[in-house]
């Protein structure tokens, strides 16, 4: 049995989504909200794109896109406009659409993460951004991944190296500009009032820590987007977004959700 049967990834994300309501969860998100804010915001552009394991969870709400677009893996009823349901592995857009393009833990939770990896490289344009966090297995979070029988929230991912990441984004024609861990706080719950203290703000400003819980790599895609025939974004090639419901593109899933009987 191979780790992608094995494995209930469904119930995996599901479990991280919860983990966010908890005060170390909040915590987290938080922190990556103000790091996307500060290293994002002078990024301009037509479309952004987020991938991650639910719509709930956005990133980069500050920046100057004219269009937003955000994939969940799973159909949910009175989804918003301007989400796409499909897996990360197989995205539902044009290649060389979007100007950005977040990763939100996404091949951490994924049975293909080179795939996942791929297929975002794909849709971004040529001279287009990434921004990849994924958990990293070189602090105290990895450690106690690796001492944890539990696989809920964070520990059911799979803290991915952050230097195997690089490689790939390499491989696939990408810049790394930034590549830093953060988040410095133990993989402990608190129920303080105060979500942070002060080494922890002392130390997120460090960039040179490699032992973060998380680490953000920001990625410029070095080749250049092809010249099409005709406009890529013609009636015939448009995908469902903000204002006209949402796609139906997931494995497995049709667009009310109920599943899709693939011929063997």
């Amino acid at each position: 049995m191979s780790e992608s049967e094995a494995v209930d990834y469904s119930a995996r994300h599901e479990s991280f989504e919860r983990w966010f309501q908890t005060p170390l969860g909040r915590a987290l998100l938080a922190d990556q909200r103000r790091f996307v804010d500060a290293e994002l915001q002078r990024l301009t552009g037509a479309r952004q794109l987020q991938v991650g394991i639910s719509h709930r969870l956005p990133l980069a709400t500050g920046t100057d896109f004219s269009q937003k677009i955000m994939t969940a893996p799973r159909w949910y009823p009175h989804i918003p406009d301007g989400v796409a349901i499909c897996d990360a592995d197989e995205l539902a857009f044009p290649g060389d659409s979007m100007d950005l393009v977040v990763l939100h833990h996404t091949a951490d939770f994924s049975p293909y993460p080179h795939q996942v990896i791929r297929e975002a490289a794909r849709v971004l344009r040529g001279e287009g951004t990434m921004a990849l966090f994924g958990f990293n297995p070189l602090s105290l979070w990895g450690a106690r991944k690796l001492i944890s029988r539990s696989s809920e929230g964070p520990w059911g991912g799979r803290f991915l190296l952050r230097g195997r990441m690089e490689d790939w984004l390499h491989l696939l024609g990408f810049n790394v500009e930034a590549s830093i861990t953060r988040f410095f706080r133990p993989p402990l719950q608190r129920s303080g009032r105060k979500p942070t203290s002060r080494i922890d703000n002392r130390l997120s400003g460090n960039r040179l820590l490699p032992v973060g819980a998380y680490y953000c790599i920001l990625a410029k895609k070095r080749v250049h987007a092809r010249l099409p025939r005709r406009p890529v974004w013609r009636q015939s090639k448009v995908i469902a977004l903000p204002g006209t419901g949402t796609v139906g593109a997931s494995r497995g899933c049709s667009r009310s959700g109920s599943p899709i009987n693939r011929p063997k």
